[in-house]
C-alpha cells in the first residue's frame, strides 16, 4: 500500500514563511503522474491549494494562494514540497498531500480522483 508522509507544519506570524514536505512510499508510476496540496479549516470542506504534474513538471495553484505558495518535487527523493511565504491567518489550516493520476483537468482539484491522503498536517498562522 502506497503511503504519504507529511511534515513541516507547525506555527508562524503573519507575513512568515513554512515549508510542507511529503514523502511518497513508491517510486513514479503514471498511476499517481499527480501529487498535490489540499487544505482544509474547521467546519470548512476541503480545498485544493497546489498540484503538480510529475510527467512534466506542470503546475497550479488556487488563487488564493498564486504569488505565495510553490509546489515542487524531488524525483530522486520521490518527495513534494510546499513552500509557503507571505502567510497569512487565514492560511491556518490542516494540509494535507495527495496522490492520484489527476484531479481533473489541469486547474482543477476535484478530490473524487485522488487515491491515497497523507495524515495531514497542522499549520497555523498567528496575526
Amino acid at each position: 500500500q502506497v503511503q504519504l508522509v507529511e511534515s513541516g507544519g507547525g506555527s508562524a506570524q503573519a507575513g512568515g514563511s513554512l515549508r510542507l514536505s511529503c514523502v511518497v512510499s513508491e517510486v513514479y508510476t503514471s498511476r499517481r503522474n499527480c501529487l498535490g496540496w489540499f487544505r482544509q479549516a474547521p467546519g470548512k470542506e476541503r480545498e485544493g491549494v497546489a498540484a503538480i504534474y510529475r510527467s512534466d513538471g506542470f503546475t497550479y495553484y488556487a488563487d488564493a494562494v498564486k504569488g505565495r505558495f510553490t509546489i515542487s518535487e524531488d524525483s530522486a527523493k520521490n518527495t513534494v514540497y510546499l513552500q509557503m511565504n507571505s502567510l497569512r491567518p487565514e492560511d491556518t489550516s490542516v494540509y494535507y498531500c495527495a496522490a492520484a493520476g489527476s484531479f481533473g483537468r489541469r486547474g482543477e482539484f476535484n478530490t473524487k480522483w485522488v487515491l491515497e491522503w497523507g495524515q495531514g498536517t497542522q499549520v497555523t498562522v498567528s496575526s
